[in-house]
């Protein structure tokens, strides 16, 4: 019997009508600007990307906050309640305690329902990253396999799965403590744009730089080639980004273009990961030989 369900949160900005059509449940997590604390849902019902991006833009500074225990023990219960399993493919552990408080409910909620199955995967992703991990994961499932071969399988992938970032404005990455302040006043200054990936412990870290804008984009599908399987068109591709759709739909002509893939999912990114590195970041996820 194929009866479980996967739950993944709202950290993996994947579009609302792909939650439907996957039949994936998702925990919104939460985010606070100007002074209100608001929960981020995959339709956006409390605050879309649009106002967020405008609030940054206007000098308000948002914040996040973790799943603790209690939250996740309450998004996990019903399902084992109702009789059926469940597999959670969590927000990476390098950025966020979420991961931690879904292994402590998991846990406890494992002794009270001693007939279910509940298992929780440290996705060490982000963004769509974890977005195209939960979405190839639910292919899985939709395959007919089991929830322990969805579990070996997202275990066995997601130090495949290959993020790369840049981002317009250097000083959100300085406030995260990505570069120091004197790289965020010269970059600025100089036009330089970091390239960063999501490593295999799951940390947001700056591999390299690009003279500007365009460049820095160029650079993202030059990783790709770099690291992609031997045979990238068979691949779906996800591209995240705020408030740059433009740049995204040309970034995924370079990729259709250069690679042959014929899917280029599109999408927002949340507050949670756009909280830290601010408008104008735009991310390529994809398949590799490694991260």
């Amino acid at each position: 019997m194929n009866d479980y369900v996967i739950i993944t949160d709202s950290s993996a900005d994947l579009p609302d009508s792909m939650v439907k059509e996957l039949g994936v449940e998702v925990l919104p997590l939460a985010f606070t600007i100007d002074g209100k604390t608001y929960l981020n849902y995959p339709d956006n019902r409390e605050m879309t990307p649009d106002e967020l991006t405008r609030r940054q833009k206007a000098g308000s500074m948002a914040t996040t906050n973790a799943v603790n225990v209690g939250q996740a023990t309450e998004a996990f219960e019903p399902f084992l309640k109702a009789g059926r399993d469940v597999l959670v493919l969590g927000f990476s552990s390098g950025l966020s305690t979420t991961c931690n408080s879904y292994l402590i409910a998991a846990e406890a909620l494992r002794e009270q329902y001693p007939g279910r199955k509940l298992f929780v995967v440290d996705t060490l992703c982000a963004s769509m990253g974890q977005g195209l991990l939960v979405y190839l994961a639910a292919k899985e499932k939709a395959a007919g396999k089991s929830i322990e071969e969805v579990r070996d399988w997202a275990e066995e992938s997601k130090l495949h799965l290959c993020h790369w970032f840049t981002v317009n404005d250097l000083f959100f990455l300085k406030k995260g403590g990505r570069v120091s302040a004197a790289t965020a006043v010269v970059g600025t200054m100089l036009q330089i744009k970091p390239i960063l990936h999501v490593d295999d412990e799951g940390h947001l870290i700056k591999v390299t730089t690009a003279r500007g804008r365009k460049a820095s984009i160029k650079g993202l599908a030059d990783k790709m080639e770099e690291l992609a399987d031997p045979d990238p068109a068979g691949q779906v591709v996800f591209i995240s980004h705020t408030d740059s759709y433009e740049e995204a739909e040309q970034l995924a002509a370079d990729v259709k273009a250069r690679f042959g893939v014929k899917e280029v999912v599109i999408n927002h990114i949340g507050p949670v990961i756009a909280a830290h590195t601010g408008p104008g970041c735009m991310a390529l996820f994809f398949l590799g030989k490694h991260r």
